[in-house]
């Protein structure tokens, strides 16, 4: 029988870099992690769905929670640049975290999993925990603004800061309710974003930038 023929020009297989190896588990790790949680979350079944092994996913990281913890902060830098906030702008902002978390359950979910999970971790660096992170960012500008007249001093920012984020994210985090909305005058998700975007313009007004003349 003939041995098969090979082409002397034919450039080898380059082999599966380390790189891809990894993003499949984050990628396979995200969605586990946000049907499971992290307790409930299965390093063979995030090894399966990533076509490698359990030893390969302890290789890179060397547990689930430093996992959950390195997927939790890819998704918070993302959401950040994704919903970046305009103090003088609040309603708008509200706008964005909604169809963030419209267009993204899963991370609503990965977040709330977190939350209840890694609260009273020792896992969890405060210092580098970029939620923390990000709040005292927040919670900075919104003290600017009041400083430059453009937000209602009476409100204390973190007030300010944990109403508008709770109203924004009402819908991702009642889904429990989602089928009320169906009885709704105006069934659409449009007209959920409208009622937290003015829901939130009644209580911090966007700031009214004079037009250049």
């Amino acid at each position: 029988m003939p041995r098969p023929t090979t082409d002397p020009t034919a450039e080898p297989a380059a082999p599966e870099s380390a790189d891809s190896t990894r993003e499949r588990i984050v990628t396979a790790a995200t969605d586990e992690f946000a049907r499971h949680g992290i307790a409930g979350a299965r390093v063979d079944r995030i090894a399966k769905q990533a076509r490698t092994s359990k030893e390969r996913v302890y290789a890179y990281f060397r547990g689930k929670e430093a996992l959950y913890g390195h997927i939790a902060a890819k998704e918070l830098t993302e959401l950040a640049e994704a919903t970046k906030m305009d103090p003088g702008d609040l309603p708008g902002y509200a706008g964005r975290l909604f169809d963030h978390f419209t267009a993204r359950p899963d991370h609503h979910r990965l977040i709330t999993w977190g939350r209840l999970e890694l609260a009273d971790s020792a896992v969890v660096d405060t210092d580098a925990d970029p939620t923390r992170a990000a709040i005292a960012r927040k919670l900075d500008q919104l003290r600017q603004a009041q400083q430059a007249g453009h937000l209602d001093p009476a409100w204390d920012p973190v007030d300010v800061l944990a109403l508008v984020n709770q109203i924004a994210t009402t819908w991702a985090a009642q889904t429990e309710i989602g089928a009320a909305a169906e009885q709704a005058a105006d069934p659409s998700v449009a007209a959920r974003r409208a009622a937290v975007v003015a829901a939130v313009e009644r209580l911090f007004p966007r700031v009214k930038r004079s037009q250049p003349g």
